[in-house]
């Protein structure tokens, strides 16, 4: 697959891309190594993993981390209860060791996400999200399967893969990840829009909205990510709430507006506390900008 088809790709799945992107997504579909991708929350790092799945055809399995995750609800687990089954109505006269070969077999065992994955024959997309809320020990799970693609199983022996996955690992920095997952890894930084591309992406994905109207919003939610906010607003809220006022059929921002729908944006009493007592300089910021755009 060309660089060009790459961009066609994520283009024609409805995703607003830059450069920096569209080669991270092409590097990893030619070199089949996995991308770490890390951002503030809302900037459309998950996003890349679904598009990549639906432009390749192909099947996504999503791991969504979180701390304790452990080998059985992200490799595999054995169907404990259909083993006890067959044990009760095996009536043969086979030894303990044939027994046990007999349910520590592939029928006896529940595939989870990271198994599915390198069993599948056409290559899926494996999206890892939000890999730092899982715990250090973790990682050494991966370590494996991003290494040689395989997993190894005690009672089975290795498993190796059928295809190599495509593999996003997304992360929001709530803690450090190891040197070891990150050199098995390509590296892409995802930062906030400009105001250009997140206008682009509002009007893309609302082509309905009054032009006036989004360019309003985005240069708000810039000036607001600009406070110093326990959680700043994404792009995710940024469409939330152009959606929400254009559906109501505004056409214009005012204060009153802002103010009655500043929970659509922010999702922080402190943060609704602090926006709502700069309301007045934000806003004038905002008619600013739009008197020089």
């Amino acid at each position: 697959m060309t660089l060009q088809e790459v961009e066609r790709l994520i283009t024609d799945n409805h995703y607003i891309s830059d450069d920096q992107i569209t080669m991270s997504v092409y590097l990893s579909i030619t070199l089949n190594k996995p991308i770490l991708v890390e951002g503030p929350p809302g900037v459309g790092k998950t996003e890349i993993a679904k598009v990549l799945a639906a432009g390749l055809e192909t099947e996504l399995i999503r791991l969504q981390c979180y701390e304790g995750l452990d080998v059985s609800q992200s490799i595999y687990e054995w169907n404990y209860q259909r083993q006890l089954l067959h044990l009760k109505m095996d009536d043969s006269d086979q030894t303990l060791a044939q027994k046990e070969q007999t349910i520590f077999s592939e029928k006896f065992l529940l595939k989870r996400p990271l198994l599915q994955a390198i069993s599948k024959e056409k290559p899926p997309v494996l999206l890892l999200d939000e890999i730092d809320r899982a715990d250090e020990e973790f990682e050494s799970f991966l370590l494996e399967l991003l290494s040689d693609y395989q997993i190894s199983i005690p009672e089975l022996g290795t498993i190796k893969a059928s295809s190599i996955p495509h593999v996003i690992l997304t992360s929001n920095r709530n803690r450090e990840l190891s040197e070891a997952l990150r050199r098995r890894c390509l590296y892409l930084w995802i930062d906030f829009p400009d105001f250009e591309k997140e206008k682009k992406i509002v009007e893309h994905k609302l082509p309905q909205i009054n032009k006036h109207l989004a360019a309003q919003i985005v240069y708000f939610m810039q000036e607001l990510r600009k406070q110093r906010l326990q959680k700043s607003p994404g792009i995710a809220e940024t469409l939330d709430w152009a959606l929400a006022l254009s559906s109501m059929h505004f056409e214009e921002l005012d204060k009153d507006i802002i103010e009655s729908t500043l929970g659509i944006v922010i999702k922080d009493w402190q943060d609704t506390r602090q926006t709502q007592d700069s309301l007045g300089e934000l806003f004038e910021k905002v008619k600013v900008k739009m008197k020089v755009h």
